[in-house]
């Protein structure tokens, strides 16, 4: 059974569970900096983790913008939790969250690696391709 939960505080189970998540992913598979994965807006930012049978899985994060929208981060799956449809369902809930909140829009940088994947949940690019953290994405955008 998948549960997903949120929080704001940076002194929850659930960033602490996000922030490992993270890591695992991010820090030792993609080789991605440490010191760039966990940054200056941790305490900006709404966590989200989905649990499956009470195991932390998959994550994500958002910032809101000055403009109404709001802006994901650090979506992430566990590798034993791949290809179980787990990052969609967190990322549609984030999207009905966004909706409940009246939020206009939501924005991403994605991988480019992982384009197909937000393009299914009705991601468009926006932009020019850039790299961070040695990695190639491009920003896309989804209107609510």
């Amino acid at each position: 059974m998948n549960k997903i939960k949120s929080s704001n505080d940076i002194n929850s189970d659930i960033y602490h569970d996000s922030v490992d998540i993270r890591k695992k992913v991010f820090v030792d598979e993609q080789n991605v900096p440490a010191e760039i994965e966990i940054d200056n807006d941790e305490d900006k930012c709404t966590y989200f983790v989905l649990y499956s049978n009470q195991q932390a899985a998959a994550t994500a994060r958002f910032q809101t913008t000055s403009d109404n929208g709001i802006h994901i981060q650090r979506v992430a799956v566990l590798k034993p939790f791949r290809h179980q449809h787990l990052g969609s369902d967190l990322l549609k809930y984030i999207f009905n969250y966004a909706r409940k909140h009246n939020f206009n829009y939501i924005v991403l940088g994605a991988q480019d690696h992982a384009q197909a994947f937000y393009t299914q949940l009705g991601f468009e690019v926006v932009g020019e391709q850039y790299q961070e953290a040695g990695i190639l994405h491009h920003d896309m955008k989804l209107s609510l």
